[in-house]
């Protein structure tokens, strides 16, 4: 069944760039995609067969070459990882990680998150939605292109469970405080830090490569934590 759309012509966080591909990345594709990936089709999803079990679900955005996601579903194997990312080498090199470790609690779909999050992943469903060192589009004429807006802040929100987690994170300061800002102004959400602010970096997210470079470049790194409320 072909699942009909009108034309989208928001405007997107990403742009497509055709990154390199290496025979490995390829292999992963031919090897593991079939067990591993899951097949943008508008349609909702049952998440739960998709994992073959029922556990809390986690959706990380724009998880890169792999390298957080690898470890959070390493370090945490009774929970289920749902990765979204649109490059396809960083695609690649995850689903190479997940087949050398052995792990059965890891998913991933080569798409737009907004319209996974949208059209293939129900209300109310997810354990956390996190979003590490999105493009923070820095010229002033571009910020209509960062992720980290009203429309999306709503859209997460509205997929997690009561008490489910929106984890942001970001070496760029002034995305940071739109981030805070824009989450503040969304009235499903509760800030985790007693300051109202940001929190420290929680156990459960590594030290990433593109934090440390911002690190190395001198920026400071800021995570934003808020609940779903009840």
């Amino acid at each position: 069944m072909t699942h009909e759309h009108p034309p989208d012509r928001r405007i997107r966080s990403f742009v497509m760039r055709q990154g390199r591909t290496t025979p490995a990345q390829q292999r992963a594709f031919d090897a593991h995609w079939a067990r591993f990936g899951l097949e943008y089709t508008g349609a909702p999803r049952d998440l739960d067969a998709a994992f073959g079990r029922a556990a809390p679900k986690i959706v990380e955005i724009g998880f890169g070459n792999g390298e957080q996601l690898l470890h959070a579903a390493q370090a945490d194997p009774a929970r289920d990882y749902l990765g979204i990312e649109v490059h396809r080498p960083g695609v690649g090199r995850l689903l190479n990680g997940v087949a050398q470790a052995g792990l059965s609690n890891v998913r991933v779909y080569r798409h737009d998150a907004v319209e996974v999050l949208q059209h293939e992943i129900a209300p109310g469903t997810l354990a956390e939605v996190r979003v590490y060192f999105p493009d923070p589009w820095h010229k002033k004429r571009h910020h209509k292109r960062r992720l980290v807006q009203p429309a999306f802040v709503e859209l997460a929100a509205s997929r997690l469970a009561p008490g489910g987690l929106l984890h942001l994170a970001t070496d760029w300061l002034p995305y940071a405080d739109q981030m805070l800002e824009v989450c503040r102004g969304c009235v499903l959400l509760r800030n985790a830090s007693p300051a109202g602010d940001w929190v420290e970096r929680p156990a459960w997210r590594s030290e990433t490569h593109f934090e440390r470079r911002g690190l190395r470049l001198g920026h400071g790194v800021r995570d934003l934590v808020f609940g779903r409320v009840e």
